[in-house]
Formats: C-alpha cells, structure tokens, sequence
C-alpha cells in the first residue's frame, strides 16, 4: 500500500464530513464532476415522489396554499442565505442563472442612475454571462467593457454604472478577491453584481458582510439541487426598496391575483420573481438543501482546500513529470473547489478515465478538470483519482 493512500485512508477516518457521504446516492465511481452536476441526496426521490403524489395528484390546486407551494422562491431562498453569507428575506429563487444575471445586471444600471453609461465585464467570463451582459449594455444604452478581474480597480471611472463578475473562474477554478474587487467597485460609485454558481455550496462568500450588491447563482453544483434546478437572485437590503426588475411579472405584483393593468412592485426580494414558479423542481431543491442543515460552510471550506491540496500532491507524484499543468493556483486565497490540469490530450484522456471509473469534465481545448465536493468526496477517492491519471497518460498506455 502506497504511503499517500494510507494517508488517504487516516484522513479519511478524521474527517468530521464523512458521515455525510451517505445522505447521497453514490457508487463505486469517483465522482469529480460536482462543479457541473451534483450527486443526487437521497432524501429527494421519495419527497419528489410526494409533490407528484400527493400534492400535485391529490391535492391539486390547494397545494399552492396548503403545500406551501406559493412561498416556496423566497421560503428556499432562506435556506440557501446562509450559505452565501446572507441575512432572510435576501434571496428568491426562481428562473435559470442567465435570467436572473439579465434581472441583475439591468437591475444594477437602472440603480447607478443618470450619468453612468458603462458596465464592466469579466473577459474570462462563462459564455452566457457575457452574452447577457451584452444584451444588457444594448438595452440601457451602455458601452460594455470587458476586462479580466485583475484589471477591474483601473477600468473602474465615474462613468461605470455596473461590474458584473465570476466569484470562481469556471475553468481554471481561480478565486477573485470579492471583498476587495467589491471594495473598489463601491469606491468608484458602481454596484457590484457577482455570479456565484462556482463558489456557493463550496466557500465561505460573505455576501451581506462585504456589500455585494447584487448576486446570482445555480443551484445544481455543489447545492446538489437536480438538472436544470432553479437559480436565485440576491438584492442587497438597502437596494430592495430601489430594485427595478426588467422581467416585471404577476409573481413579482404586490397584488399578484388582483390582476391589475398597472404594475406596482412587491416589497424586497419578491421583486425578483417574475412568472409562476417550476414547482416540482423547485420542491426537489429544497429537499436537496436539508443535507446542509447541521453543516458549516467553514467546515467545507476546510475540506476542500485539504482535498486540493492532497490531489495536487499525489498529481505530482504519480503523473509523469511534464504531462499535466495545473493551471489552478496554489495559494488557498486564490482556489475555489476544483483542480484543472492542462492535457495535450485532454479530450481522450478524460474519455479514458470516465472508462475507469474516474468522472471530471474536459473543457476546449486542453483543460481536464476535477470538482471537489466535500460533503461526498473522500480523501481516498482523490488518491484514486490521481492514480488512475497517471496510469492513463503514462507511456505504456500511449
């Protein structure tokens, strides 16, 4: 037995997370793939098996009052706060990321008011967000200006009206200093929008406590929510009274069933809601969300830069030397919960570990990239990541 996986094996017998591994549906595969696609909790079938059932079979229509359906995007919307560091009444859930990025950004020029005609962007930004972002500039009659994160504090001018940012770069799993990015992005007189679907689930993020004026996130990576689960949109509490929504709908009246012609905002967070609300995967969510019930984000955190750090390790042991560059940074300040490996070969190479039993992801051109989820991944599963790595880009196997 090899000296790192008896070290897995006593991190693992230590590890004040590891009793939650079986509140999840698992096998015998290493699953790494948490960043794209949470492992199912096994307490959703049978409570999504009740919606269809019993509320929506038997119930039918009472279940909007007496199944709570009605409540649920801001009842959910509570219990994902404090995972992002958010105080009640804060976050409603509802609509994809890329809507709620829409609601969001417009939201925040509408907030800067007059005189301010430009919103920063993350270059390195997931597609969608700058596909949004660009829709967005053209319907306030902004100029979009995207520069990375690190050049954000000398893009920033009396002009900017927004910065929409990624808390966690999606492919080489960088952390931005939100506090401080926040920080210069007040002190220029802008709002700061964050997207958090890389981050929340996996790290502390502060929300209330840094100023964050608005975010938006996924529920379906490491909040484990299901396919396609329904994002959420966070307004800061002074900004709420404020919040200009450009999806205006009858969810978001503070008259919903009075069907009137004029529309007039409900108060807080509700005004992020727009049309009727996809209930059963919505109710799927907030069963996912009881397996943090009794789990600190700090204890997640802890795990996840332990679990980085052991798999960088065993990389370096086990791969032969040149085959693999991380392109994730060392230091924890700087790491969310994901390793990337640049791989000449990357496509066929994450083809050839899937084969065996090891799931990542591959991302264009040459990224081979591994999710860590703390409260299902063990420290024996990232030796046998690692192992089976080396033993698919070493020589003999071509």
């Amino acid at each position: 037995m090899s000296e790192l996986l008896v070290r897995a094996e006593k991190l693992d017998a230590s590890d004040e997370l590891a009793a939650k591994r079986a509140e999840f549906v698992l096998d015998e595969t290493v699953y790494l793939d948490g960043n794209s696609l949470g492992a199912l909790p096994a307490a959703v079938p049978d409570r999504v098996a009740d919606v269809v059932r019993r509320q929506w079979g038997a119930l039918r229509i009472r279940s909007w009052e007496e199944s709570g359906w009605w409540t649920a995007p801001e009842r959910i919307g509570d219990r994902i706060a404090p995972l992002v560091g958010a105080a009640a009444g804060r976050i409603v859930v509802g609509d994809s990321t890329s809507v709620n990025v829409f609601k969001a950004l417009v939201g925040a020029v509408r907030l800067a008011g007059e005189g301010r005609d430009e919103i920063v962007v993350d270059a390195t930004t997931f597609p969608t967000d700058g596909y949004i972002a660009e829709s967005a500039a053209r319907l306030t009659g902004c100029t979009l200006r995207p520069v990375t994160p690190a050049e954000v504090p000398e893009a920033l001018s009396a002009r900017t009206a927004a910065v929409l940012l990624n808390h966690v770069d999606y492919r080489t799993g960088r952390l931005h200093d939100l506090p401080a990015l926040t920080a210069a992005i007040h002190a220029s007189g802008a709002l700061a929008v964050w997207d958090l679907c890389h981050s929340a689930g996996a790290l502390p993020v502060g929300l209330d406590e840094h100023g964050v004026d608005l975010a938006v996130g996924c529920t379906y990576k490491y909040l484990n929510g299901g396919p396609g689960s329904p994002a959420y949109l966070y307004v800061r509490h002074d900004h709420q009274a404020r919040f200009d929504s450009p999806l205006p709908g009858w969810n978001s009246h503070a008259e919903p069933f009075g069907m009137r012609t004029d529309y007039e905002p409900a108060a807080g967070a509700l005004r992020g809601r727009v049309g009727t609300p996809d209930i059963l995967s919505m109710l799927a969510l907030e069963a996912a969300l009881e397996v943090w019930d009794d789990v600190p984000i700090e204890a997640v955190r802890a795990k996840s830069l332990a679990l980085t750090d052991f798999f960088l390790e065993c990389v370096a042991e086990y791969v032969p030397p040149g085959r693999v560059e991380s392109l994730t940074p060392a230091a924890h300040a700087e790491r969310g919960s994901q390793v990337a490996l640049r791989c000449d070969d990357a496509g066929p190479v994450m083809k050839r570990l899937i084969e065996r039993g090891v799931v990542g992801d591959f991302r264009h051109p040459d990224v081979l990239r591994f999710g860590f989820t703390p409260l299902y991944v063990g420290f024996a599963d990232v030796e046998r990541a690692a192992r089976v790595l080396a033993e698919t880009l070493s020589p003999a196997r071509g």
